[in-house]
C-alpha cells in the first residue's frame, strides 16, 4: 500500500498536506482499494464551515458508500470539482489528481493531531 511519507492521515483513512494555510485532503490509497470502482462523489459546498471528524461528503462505489471527514477545522475554499464528473480518479491517482477539497485550516490549529505514516501503516496492516 502507498502511504507518502511527506502527508498526515486521519484513522477514518483521509489524508492531508498542509501548504500555508490549505490543507488539501484526499482519500488513501488504502481507502480506495477496499471500496473498489468508485462511481460517485458527493463534495461539501464551498464555503462551509467544519470541525475535526465532522462528515463533510459522501463516496460510493461498486461495493459500498462510505462517509468522508473533515481531518481538521476550517472552512471549504475548494472542491475538485472534475471528480464529481468522473469519481475514478479517486482510485487512479489517490495523492495526486484524486485529491477531495482544500480546507482553510483554523487559525491555531495545525496536524499533529493525525497520525503519522508510521502510524497510519500500523492502522492498516
Amino acid at each position: 500500500m502507498n502511504v507518502p511519507a511527506d502527508l498526515k492521515y486521519a484513522p477514518s483513512h483521509e489524508w492531508a498536506r498542509l501548504e500555508g494555510e490549505i490543507v488539501t485532503v484526499g482519500l488513501s490509497d488504502h481507502a480506495q482499494a477496499e471500496l473498489t470502482d468508485v462511481v460517485f462523489l458527493e463534495l461539501p459546498k464551498l464555503g462551509r464551515q467544519v470541525t475535526a471528524g465532522e462528515n463533510v461528503a459522501v463516496i460510493e462505489s461498486v461495493k459500498s458508500a462510505s462517509e468522508i471527514y473533515a481531518p481538521v477545522p476550517g472552512e471549504i475554499v475548494e472542491i475538485n470539482e472534475p471528480l464529481a464528473e468522473d469519481p475514478g480518479g479517486v482510485n487512479s491517482d489517490p495523492y495526486g489528481a484524486g485529491w477531495l477539497f482544500r480546507i482553510r485550516i483554523a487559525s491555531g490549529t495545525g496536524l499533529d493531531h493525525l497520525l503519522t505514516p508510521e502510524q497510519y501503516r500500523a492502522v492498516i496492516s
